[in-house]
């Protein structure tokens, strides 16, 4: 079968020189976004191609080397390796990977979203402003979870993007942003949060055969009102009914920072028989999706497969097993965005959509500063998708 085509019609002038640095934690998810850049372009046609504007444009790679040495206080410094002067640089920096150690006083340390965090900034100063363009892609926004105020707290999400707007970074990527508001703290800066929900569809019809999608047979449920907004969206896209669990606090108890669940309250119709898909933007411990699954089957649900752009998984597996096993969860789709460990891409119930196709054409896009509507709204591609599953036809979009 011959390999498909990349069909983006890109003929403006680059911005710049392409320049990719991943940090650490990033490398492989950087790797696989380059081959898809270094095979586009060298595929493409177009009549500028030798001229002085398009210098660089074709390389064997656009991955630049640098690196965060630290001393043995647990200090570090930036370092680029190469020269960057004028170039269109793209950081990949995945804040959640905690398997990244260094070392500190002699001891391993892991490190931690402020580790990372900090790294990129030793980066972006690095560059000492002579890049023409820097964007970052930050998958996971640093601090996301803190978006808004309740008491005396921190806005430490604010405070990051404001901090980066002032070293230099001119656009922000990220997916699924926990709430897409705070980018009210950079207003005149680039900020992007992309949806996810393409992915997920196509790794679940990629992987489960005989499924039925209308609102009869189907149905999307978000396991709070925080994701009302994702879930009416894939709803919308799938022409499915939507449904809403809401969380019932002890508002006179606090414990570790919050306020208990009580009870998870169900808001939606019938769901008797009918596949449901539980979308959110993560899964931090996954008691609250577990919990949704528990609430669902109660009410006489049937297969029942979740969607989350961030498998953190911070509490481990072994609940998920007992889920799988006792028919709870049949499938738990999340993405690459994030580190993966080898015992979640072993587990059976465990599918992973891989994100680094899409983020290359982001980045493809961007750099010959064309607009990215089209990759921001997947409506199109969602419904040739499901009309070929439909048909019982191998899908053939070329954007993963």
């Amino acid at each position: 079968m011959p390999r498909r085509q990349e069909k983006r019609d890109l003929n403006t002038i680059p911005v710049g020189t392409l320049g990719i640095i991943p940090l650490r934690g990033c490398t492989e998810l950087a790797k696989r976004v380059d081959f898809y850049l270094v095979r586009w372009r060298k595929e493409r046609e177009n009549e500028h191609k030798g001229s002085l504007a398009f210098t660089g444009y074709e390389r064997a790679s656009y991955l630049l080397s640098a690196d965060v040495p630290r001393f043995g206080s647990g200090e570090g410094k930036g370092v680029i390796n190469e020269s960057v002067r004028g170039d269109d640089i793209y950081l990949l920096v995945d804040v959640t990977n905690y398997s990244e150690i260094y070392q500190l006083f002699g001891k391993d340390n892991h490190m931690s979203p402020d580790d990372h965090y900090q790294d990129l900034k030793r980066i972006i100063a690095a560059v000492g402003g002579k890049a023409r363009r820097i964007t970052v892609i930050m998958p996971y926004l640093y601090e996301s979870r803190q978006h808004k105020r309740s008491g005396r707290e921190s806005l430490d999400c604010a405070i990051a993007l404001q901090e980066l707007a002032r070293m230099g970074v001119d656009n922000i990527i990220t997916f699924e942003a926990h709430d897409p508001r705070v980018q009210n703290a950079i207003p005149l800066h680039g900020f992007e949060t992309v949806r996810t929900t393409y992915q997920f569809i196509k790794g679940l019809l990629l992987n489960v055969e005989g499924l039925t999608i209308d609102a009869g047979h189907m149905m999307v449920i978000s396991p709070d009102e925080g994701g009302m907004g994702r879930a009416v969206y894939l709803a919308s896209v799938l022409s499915l009914d939507v449904g809403m669990f809401y969380k019932r606090r002890d508002y006179t108890t606090v414990v570790d920072g919050r306020n208990p669940i009580l009870s998870h309250e169900f808001l939606g119709t019938s769901v008797e028989r009918k596949t449901m898909i539980i979308i959110d933007d993560m899964i931090s411990s996954g008691e609250s999706i577990i919990e949704v699954a528990v609430q669902l089957k109660q009410r006489k649900a049937g297969k029942i497969f979740v969607f989350a752009t961030f498998g953190l998984f911070t509490h481990g597996l072994e609940q998920f097993d007992e889920a799988f096993e006792k028919g709870l969860i049949d499938r738990i789709l999340t993405t690459n965005l994030i580190y993966q460990s080898p015992e979640l891409l072993s587990r059976e119930w465990y599918i992973s959509c891989d994100m680094s196709k899409y983020i290359a054409y982001i980045i493809d896009t961007l750099n010959h500063d064309a607009s990215l509507s089209d990759l921001l709204n997947p409506v199109e591609r969602i419904n040739t998708l499901v009309d070929r599953y439909r048909r019982g036809m191998p899908d053939e979009d070329p954007i993963d």
